[in-house]
């Protein structure tokens, strides 16, 4: 069977489509830790990207043969650190800084991420000028300063409470900042090299090593998580994991796969605002 065509480049307004659906979707992990707080980040990821490589494997077991004559040892070494720092480190990281330091916190970081990966993608040599991004990345910073700002700082909420717990964090916060924007970049520049994998099956392949890291990430999680839950609280805690790894991260990262080949690294950065937005927006509802 030949390998599929590689699509259209540059289209804008699907682009931008794509990526509005994968924030909406990604601003719901935000919320995955607050539903399920007596469960630690470690359990989260565990769970979340257990699914995700359990439901990736049925639907690309079909091309499974094909994709592994398709790929070379160094597509799969590529994968192997998209896997870690997109998902797995990434989100233990985000966990925490959720339950440590709160949605509001954690969003005003991540929400400069766009800033992050712009700047590194106006170096390609097809984007624009740095000089005329400056404008729109100003804006960014200062929106998701905005709108951070007074929800860090309403009484009562986690990150206003101050101590330790708010500088663990903001740490965290950060180091899935940097996680993250490395991701970003290095998914696009690996979905422009590889002409005969789609976007979809690209992104089943990162959920199929992501699964056989959560692997290794199980027996760590049990044994330390020291507290005893309810089968009630197992049952929550396989639902939200359960829907994190349909919503956010089949169909999430589907749509960003698919936005990554339609925009340039430098609107694909930006996009990244729409997490920020419906994070902010859902932890506010």
């Amino acid at each position: 069977m030949p390998p599929p065509p590689p699509p259209p480049r540059h289209n804008l307004p699907l682009g931008v489509l794509c990526g509005a659906g994968a924030g909406a979707l990604w601003g719901l992990v935000f919320l995955a830790p607050e539903l399920v707080r007596d469960f630690p980040p470690l359990d989260l990821a565990a769970g979340r990207y257990l699914f995700y490589g359990l439901i990736a494997l049925m639907l690309v077991s079909p091309r499974l043969k094909r994709l592994g004559h398709t790929l070379r040892r160094r597509d799969w070494i590529v994968l192997f650190w998209l896997s870690f720092f997109g998902n797995s480190f990434y989100y233990i990281m985000l966990s925490t800084a959720v339950q440590q330091g709160g949605i509001a916190l954690t969003s005003l970081v991540i929400g400069f991420m766009p800033v992050a990966v712009t700047i590194i993608g106006s170096r390609d040599r097809d984007s624009p000028r740095f000089v005329h991004l400056a404008p729109s990345l100003f804006f960014c910073m200062v929106g998701a300063f905005c709108i951070g700002w007074q929800a860090l700082f309403q009484p009562g909420s986690a990150a206003a409470s101050g101590g330790t717990a708010r500088l663990i964090g903001l740490g965290c916060a950060c180091a899935a900042l940097a996680s993250w924007t490395g991701f970003a970049v290095g998914n696009s520049r690996a979905l422009d090299r590889l002409n005969g994998v789609s976007a979809h099956d690209w992104n089943l392949l990162t959920g199929l090593v992501t699964g056989a890291q959560s692997l290794l990430l199980l027996p760590i999680a049990l044994i330390l998580d020291p507290a005893r839950h309810t089968s009630m609280a197992w049952m929550e805690f396989t639902g939200v994991s359960l829907g994190v790894a349909v919503i956010a991260s089949l169909c999430g990262n589907a749509l960003w796969n698919k936005m990554s080949r339609l925009l340039p690294l430098t609107l694909t950065g930006q996009m990244i605002l729409f997490e920020t937005l419906f994070a902010l927006l859902y932890g506010f509802v």
